[in-house]
């Protein structure tokens, strides 16, 4: 599956330029990771960036990260990354929102007892929907410590171009880590 040899395996949906995905995979030359962008210039980008320093751990993936999750073995990830998903700020088009009960049992499916699922977003209706729905949906178990935890940026986090957007436009991001329960 990857060309270098890799102990563990991460997942990025929706990695949009790739600028993360990139900086996560020279990073952890160990790790596999898999991104996954349906649209083409995102792909694109990260196709021209690869051109010029080819990862033998970084494999990615032009369709809907559904497939690919229904697709993956149980219990094959050691994490999933979700970094600024498409908010659907509208109430009627909350049912879009990638974090729900269907692809959250998807991620319990495919996440090693153990395995991280973060999620960043500058939305605030979207960080309250996320936690309310992991909590409700009971695999997951939210690892902020005090309230000042998850308005922290991940360690080693090289940040990304909405998140830059956001503090630009006076959004304060928000950084939640859920571990899958044993």
């Amino acid at each position: 599956m990857f060309k270098a040899e890799v102990s563990a395996l991460q997942l990025e949906i929706g990695f949009g330029g790739g600028e993360h995905l990139l900086h996560r995979a020279k990073e952890m030359p160990g790790t596999g990771f898999i991104g996954v962008e349906p649209f083409v210039n995102g792909m694109a980008k990260m196709m021209t960036a690869l051109a010029k320093a080819a990862l033998g751990n970084l494999r990615v993936y032009d369709d809907d990260a559904t497939r690919l999750l229904d697709w993956l073995p149980s219990a094959s990830l050691d994490g999933i990354d979700l970094l600024y998903p498409d908010p659907w700020p509208k109430k009627k088009h909350w049912k879009r929102r990638f974090v729900g009960a269907a692809n959250l049992g998807r991620f319990a499916r495919v996440l090693k007892p153990g395995g991280r699922f973060r999620f960043a977003s500058d939305i605030d209706s979207y960080v309250n929907w996320t936690l309310l729905v992991c909590r409700a949906h009971g695999a997951f178990a939210w690892q902020a410590g005090e309230a000042a935890d998850w308005h922290q940026p991940y360690e080693g986090w090289p940040g990304t171009r909405y998140e830059s957007k956001a503090i630009r436009e006076g959004r304060r991001p928000a950084y939640l880590t859920f571990i899958r329960n044993r």
